[in-house]
C-alpha cells in the first residue's frame, strides 16, 4: 500500500495513510500530502471484477464527461493518473491499484431526514442527465447481463434443478413465487430489445451510500462508487433506490409485518429523480414503477439462488441469512403489487 501510493502525481509527496470507510469491496485508505491536499487511494477487488483496466476505462470516460458539462470542482470524482500515465497502477503482486481527489463531503449509511432520501434522487437522476447524450453502448458490461433478469432466471432454474445443498424441499411456496412473475420479470429486457427503452448510462448501485453531500447545506455533491456504471435504463437505478430506501424494514427483517413499500418514500424520491432528468422520455417515466418491481424481484431471486446454491455469492451472517432476505424481498414485491395504482397516480401527478 505505501508502495502503491508513491505511484501516482499527487500533489505533494505523501506522509500519511490511514484506512477509510466502510466499503466491502474494495480495500481503501486515506491519503495525506506534505502540500495539504488529500486523496483516496483503494486497492481494486480482482474477485468482483474481472477487467478492470475496461472498469477503469468507464470511469474515466463517464468522469471526464461529467466534468465538461459541470465545472464545480466535486460535480464528479476527480481520478489522478499513475507514472506511467494510465489511471491504474498494476503493482508486482498483480494487484491493481486507483486514487482520486478526496472530496470534503459526507456519507451516511440511511436517511436522517426525508429531504436525505430525496437528495440522493436528485443526485442520481442529475447524473444520468448529465449522460443522457453520452454513447452507453460503448462502455464496458462490468458485471455482464446484471440486470438480465431473463438470464437471471434461467441461473435461479438451473440451480432448482441441480439442487446442490438439498435446499429445494423446504422453499416449494418461495421458489413459487418467484417463478409464477418470471413472464413479467422479463418486460424491462424485452422493452430494451425493442427499442422502447433507450439506453443509458447507469449506475447500478443506488444506495444513499453513494451519494456525498454538503455537511453544512445537506445538499447533493456528487455520486461516488463508479465500479458497475455501464449501459442499462433509467428504471434499474431508480427502482433499485425504492427497493433499499423506500423499504420500511431493513433488507434481512425477519418479521414480515414490519415489511413495506412507503408510498411518500416512494412519492419523495419519484419527485427528485423526476425533476433532476428531463431528459426521461414518456416510455421511461411510465417504467418507473416496473423498475421498482422487477429490480425487488431480481434481486429476491438472486438471494434464494445463492442460498440453493450453498451461500457463495452475498456474505451471510447465518445459515438462513439469505433465504430471510428473499423474504424480505417478496414481501416487498407483493406490497407493491397491492399498491400499483398509487404507484401510478403518483408519478402522474410530478
Amino acid at each position: 500500500m505505501e508502495q502503491a501510493a508513491f505511484h501516482f502525481t499527487y500533489a505533494g509527496t505523501p506522509v500519511s495513510c490511514e484506512l477509510y470507510g466502510s466499503g466491502h469491496i474494495n480495500r481503501t485508505y486515506l491519503i495525506g500530502t506534505d502540500t495539504g491536499a488529500r486523496y483516496i487511494l483503494q486497492r481494486l477487488s480482482s474477485v468482483a471484477f474481472h477487467d478492470i483496466p475496461g472498469l477503469m476505462s468507464n470511469i474515466i470516460r463517464v468522469t471526464e464527461h461529467i466534468a465538461k458539462k459541470d465545472a464545480r470542482p466535486d460535480s464528479t470524482l476527480h481520478f489522478i493518473p499513475s507514472e506511467n500515465g494510465e489511471y491504474y497502477y498494476l503493482d508486482e503482486t498483480g494487484a491493481y491499484w486507483r486514487s482520486y481527489r478526496f472530496v470534503e463531503a459526507i456519507c451516511i449509511q440511511l436517511p436522517e431526514t426525508p429531504e436525505d432520501f430525496y437528495q440522493s434522487a436528485v443526485a442520481f437522476g442529475t447524473f444520468q442527465n448529465q449522460l443522457s447524450d453520452f454513447p452507453a453502448e460503448t462502455l464496458t458490461e462490468t458485471i455482464p447481463n446484471f440486470h438480465n433478469t431473463p438470464d437471471r432466471y434461467r441461473k435461479f432454474r438451473d440451480k432448482i434443478e441441480e439442487d446442490p445443498c438439498g435446499r429445494v424441499k423446504g422453499v416449494r411456496e418461495e421458489i413459487a413465487f418467484y417463478l409464477s412473475r418470471e413472464e413479467a420479470g422479463g418486460s424491462l429486457q424485452r422493452m430494451r430489445d425493442q427499442g422502447i427503452l433507450p439506453l443509458r448510462v447507469t449506475h447500478n448501485d443506488t444506495k444513499l451510500n453513494n451519494v456525498l453531500l454538503d455537511e453544512k447545506t445537506r445538499k447533493a455533491v456528487c455520486v461516488i462508487d463508479l465500479d458497475t456504471v455501464m449501459p442499462g435504463l433509467s428504471a434499474f437505478d431508480f427502482g433499485d433506490s425504492i427497493r433499499f430506501g423506500a423499504s420500511t424494514a431493513v433488507e434481512d427483517e425477519q418479521d414480515l409485518q414490519k415489511v413495506q413499500m412507503d408510498l411518500d418514500l416512494f412519492r419523495i424520491y419519484a419527485r427528485g429523480f423526476i425533476s433532476s432528468c428531463p431528459s426521461l422520455t414518456e416510455a421511461e417515466r411510465n417504467a418507473l414503477p416496473l423498475g421498482a418491481k422487477l429490480m425487488t424481484l431480481e434481486c429476491g431471486m438472486r438471494f434464494l439462488t445463492d442460498y440453493l446454491d450453498g451461500d457463495h455469492y452475498f456474505k451471510t451472517g447465518y445459515s438462513e441469512h439469505n433465504l430471510v432476505r428473499a423474504r424480505t424481498q417478496m414481501k416487498l414485491v407483493a406490497d407493491m403489487e397491492d399498491k400499483w395504482a398509487e404507484m401510478e397516480r403518483i408519478l402522474c401527478e410530478i
